[in-house]
């Protein structure tokens, strides 16, 4: 029996791993359809998202299946054996130490405090991503794939690329695990989240078409309105949405990414996703935590209003009948 139960485990463990580097992979190639820098260098990188993610959920077991992914993705567009080794080593220890930082700071999955939406920003995005950002830029110039001249726009299109992933890709599936089919839903809030979705592409796709990068911002009232009504369910995909058509904007040098050079570019675009993330992931626990708060205070005030009833008829006893 013991055996048994041994055996299923790591059965289940092992799949675990493998659907991980299948994920990795897959969602690798659709990020190097935007790669900017020697065909493997992308502002979006959502396989360090899906990292994040599998960590968090199912633990540092899978590690393996990060490294996996990583390898079959870069063993067909590295410069050398060697080189190929050193990225992939990076992208894997990036998001394990993005893990490590979460855990040590009580990190909910649930992102419903703010001090979650803070350590994933800080601690899960902008800080552990400079780990691959370095490693890999780093090791394309020591190889002779990139000049010396390029390490820092390189860099900083990786570093954008793998910061977003955290930023937009963990988030969504974090709170996709729990997408249920709405019930009890009136035809008045289905008509408000279609006219959010429309409005949020309209003026994304209007301000991504413009030359002034302000525009970008316009969205940001629509991100609040997300987030105020839908919470981090309407939260989370609204900003993965503006992001990857800023993003697209961006690969392709348009709008307000157009007539600028590749380090200025990515500055922005980083600028526009920390910035969106932050308010996204910010305003959805804050409204989370009201909320959650308000249904405490409702249930106490219950609680003690019964209370109060069963001691006030404890103490005045209805007399017997005659």
């Amino acid at each position: 029996m013991v055996n048994s139960a041994w055996l299923r485990q790591h059965k289940i463990t092992a799949l675990t791993i493998l659907a991980v580097a299948v994920l990795y992979y897959a969602t690798a190639r659709l990020g190097l359809l935007q790669q900017l820098v020697r065909d493997q260098v992308t502002p979006l990188w959502p396989p360090t998202g899906i990292a994040l993610a599998a960590l968090l959920l199912f633990g540092l077991r899978i590690w393996p299946g990060i490294a996996v992914g990583a390898l079959v993705v870069n063993i067909s567009i590295g410069p050398t054996t060697a080189s190929v080794l050193a990225i992939v080593a990076g992208n894997t220890l990036a998001p394990v130490c993005s893990y490590l930082l979460l855990r040590r700071t009580g990190f909910h999955n649930d992102l419903d405090r703010l001090r979650d939406a803070l350590a994933l920003v800080f601690l899960g995005a902008l800080g552990p991503m400079l780990i691959s950002a370095t490693v890999g830029s780093g090791t394309l110039v020591l190889s002779g794939a990139l000049p010396a001249d390029g390490f820092w726009p390189t860099w900083s299109v990786w570093w954008t690329g793998d910061a977003t992933g955290v930023l937009l890709v963990t988030p969504f599936l974090l709170v996709l695990r729990h997408a249920r089919w709405p019930r009890d839903v009136g035809l008045a809030e289905w008509a408000e989240a279609a006219a959010l979705v429309a409005c949020t592409l309209t003026v994304t796709l209007l301000a991504t078409a413009s030359g002034s990068s302000s525009l970008l911002f316009l969205v940001f009232p629509f991100l609040i309105w997300a987030a105020f009504r839908f919470e981090r369910a309407g939260a989370a995909p609204c900003a993965l949405g503006v992001s990857m058509l800023a993003i697209l904007a961006a690969g392709r040098e348009t709008g307000p990414f157009a007539h600028r050079d590749l380090l200025t570019n990515m500055v922005t675009l980083q600028a526009f996703n920390g910035s969106l993330s932050l308010t996204a992931l910010l305003l959805a626990a804050l409204i989370t935590e009201r909320n959650r708060t308000h249904e405490e205070i409702q249930r106490l005030c219950v609680q003690l209003a019964n209370t109060v009833t069963r001691r006030d008829k404890e103490s005045h006893p209805e007399p017997p009948e005659r």
